[in-house]
């Protein structure tokens, strides 16, 4: 199967993810679907269509330079068994999202870029790919930063692509599930309730959980909220509601839009004595 017949695949198999986990999200979803929730599903697929482009396009390339590289980097050096090299390669590459998520929330540059995948008003798994060209060109920036001194292979590399897509479709759904088995899962995943606080107004939710497979690493640096506060949240951005900045177009020029509000710094102007002063939600 060549190239062009993988990316189209690929494509049809998160498509039909989508259409299967939005028959459960009308069969169990955790908020009704409102007025919300319907006018923002034609940017939302439009983006998505104009993000599998994208995706695809940086996907072949950095698999291009690791084909080429082989089997230059640091695991090929140290001839692991297969199993192993691709469990260290999936953690590692998750690690770099990590990286990469934070540096988007505290680069004002970056930042830009990503609030049209934060400024969300309904988060469901149509919120999924709905990201600004800008925002894949950097994510993949960083994996290749991690993935080419690693010696990470095509196979390895592809099989974290397939377990990042899959978590950050179950994560964006809109599924009620048993808060026991919410908390449980967050043990080990960036499962649902964990990453909707991520999509919280509130800076002290928003500026946390930003794990994409696994939750390891915000837990190890302090950026980890419990599950158990995200069923109730109140999604998208001060500043970015009406419907011109909601519109697709109004979403791909939102990079060259100056907004207060939806800074990264917004509710960091505060004080420190005001924010230290405010109980943490995280403590409730």
């Amino acid at each position: 199967m060549d190239h062009l017949e993988t990316t189209f695949a690929n494509a049809a198999a998160i498509l039909a993810g989508m259409a299967a986990l939005s028959l459960l999200e009308a069969a169990i979803p955790l908020h009704a679907r409102g007025r919300l929730g319907r006018a923002h599903l034609a940017p939302n697929l439009a983006l998505t269509v104009l993000g599998f482009a994208t995706n695809a396009l940086l996907d072949a390339g950095l698999v291009a330079a690791l084909v080429w590289l082989e089997p230059r980097g640091l695991l090929p050096r140290l001839a692991l068994p297969p199993l192993a090299a691709g469990v260290l390669v999936v953690l590692a590459l998750d690690f770099a999202f990590y990286v990469a998520h934070v540096a988007m929330h505290r680069i004002p540059a970056f930042w830009r870029f990503h609030r049209i995948h934060h400024s969300d008003p309904a988060v469901d798994v149509t919120t999924t790919v709905r990201q600004h060209p800008g925002e894949s060109v950097i994510r993949h920036a960083f994996l290749a930063a991690f993935a080419i001194p690693l010696g990470a292979s095509a196979a390895s590399f592809a099989l974290y692509r397939a377990a990042s897509v899959l978590s950050a479709l179950l994560e964006h759904a809109n599924l009620r599930l048993p808060p026991r088995l919410d908390t449980l899962l967050s043990l080990v995943f960036t499962w649902s309730n964990l990453h909707k606080l991520h999509h919280s107004r509130d800076v002290r939710f928003t500026d946390t959980n930003y794990g994409n497979v696994v939750s390891w690493w915000d837990r190890l640096f302090a950026t980890f909220t419990p599950a158990r506060l995200g069923a109730n949240v109140s999604y998208g951005l001060d500043g970015l509601d009406d419907p011109a900045a909601q519109s697709t177009a109004g979403l791909l020029a939102l990079p060259l839009r100056a907004t207060r509000a939806a800074s990264p710094a917004r509710s960091r102007a505060d004080s420190p004595a005001r924010r230290s002063a405010a109980p943490d939600p995280r403590r409730a």
